[in-house]
């Protein structure tokens, strides 16, 4: 049950390149975006679709192959767990980000 535990997939298209860092150290960081899309019938029975994006990050052979083969429509499934994190803008406003830390990567099919 542990493994249930913070757990996320998603299949989705990427909304553009994956923005790829190569940090000192030698680590490398991939943030990318997916979007998600449900279909429905509404109260009148109209077709309704709903899209949500995801932001992602992952890290080392992962990025890595992110940076390599993924591009802007590319459809992929993945999995990783939720995470939290703040910061201050310019402003002084502290802003809240969600992401996925992704621990996997499959890719699906051709861009869309």
């Amino acid at each position: 049950m542990s493994t249930l535990r913070n757990n996320v997939q998603l299949i989705g298209n990427l909304g553009a390149k994956p923005e790829v860092k190569h940090l000192e150290g030698g680590k490398v960081v991939a943030r990318m975006s997916i979007a998600t899309t449900d279909t429905y019938k509404n109260a009148k029975g109209e077709k309704v679709q709903d899209t949500t994006w995801h932001q992602l990050v992952t890290w080392g052979k992962t990025a890595e192959i992110a940076e390599k083969f993924l591009d802007k429509g590319s459809e992929l499934a993945i999995n990783g767990k939720l995470t939290n994190r703040s910061y201050e803008d310019k402003d002084g406003v502290k802003r809240y980000i969600t992401e996925v830390l992704v621990n996997e990567i499959v890719m699906l099919g051709n861009k869309s």
